[in-house]
């Protein structure tokens, strides 16, 4: 059964590819320039979109924990303070911020879950970190082409479609594994 969280970024995820939409649509020959910026706001909004469904998750699981009649009231509510304090700095999911917040919480490696069709754990961990960047260098340093000066976009139509492709990838295979992780702790260790 699919997290609120996954259902919550497949709602999400869906501004980033309507503004690839709006861009193909605008998209002539010679592109406008202007329309560049449609691009880059696709990723930085499927870049959300994925920082969100973490955090989403991570919370959905520190709950499921934390409602468990063996866990004490006030352990609980610390957890979940613990886990609202760390949220609050968390905003750019690279793996090194991904892969110790979930180990915290969770107590695993969600990274090693990281696998589906060609893409195993460390190709994704590299690509993750790789689009994160580009994200921050858009979001930070515009990257909006200079006028008269002929330079590459830093985000081709192609490449966007294949970074989306790839988050949605990433987010199915990160609720597969911490599903199934779920059945497995949430049994055995105690709150």
């Amino acid at each position: 059964m699919p997290s609120q969280a996954l259902l919550t970024f497949d709602h999400a995820i869906q501004d980033a590819v309507d503004l690839l939409k709006h861009f193909d649509a605008l998209n002539t020959a010679p592109p406008p320039p202007e329309i560049e910026v449609l691009k880059r706001a696709s990723l930085v909004m499927a870049l959300t979109a994925l920082e969100t469904y973490f955090e989403e998750r991570l919370t959905e699981s520190v709950n499921a924990i934390c409602k468990r009649k063996e866990a004490k009231d006030t352990l609980s509510e610390f957890f979940r303070a613990s886990l609202e304090t760390e949220l609050k700095t968390f905003h750019t999911p690279s793996t090194d911020r991904v892969k110790p917040i979930f180990k915290k919480f969770l107590g695993y490696d969600v990274t090693e879950g990281w696998v589906w069709n060609h893409y195993d754990s460390k190709k994704a961990k590299t690509e993750l970190n790789r689009l994160a960047k580009k994200r921050g260098d858009i979001a930070h340093r515009s990257q909006r082409p200079l006028p008269g000066q002929p330079t590459q976009h830093a985000v081709t139509r192609d490449d966007l479609r294949k970074h989306i492709h790839f988050i949605k990838e990433l987010v199915k295979a990160t609720d597969i594994f911490i599903e199934s992780k779920s059945n497995v702790h949430f049994e055995t260790e105690p709150c």
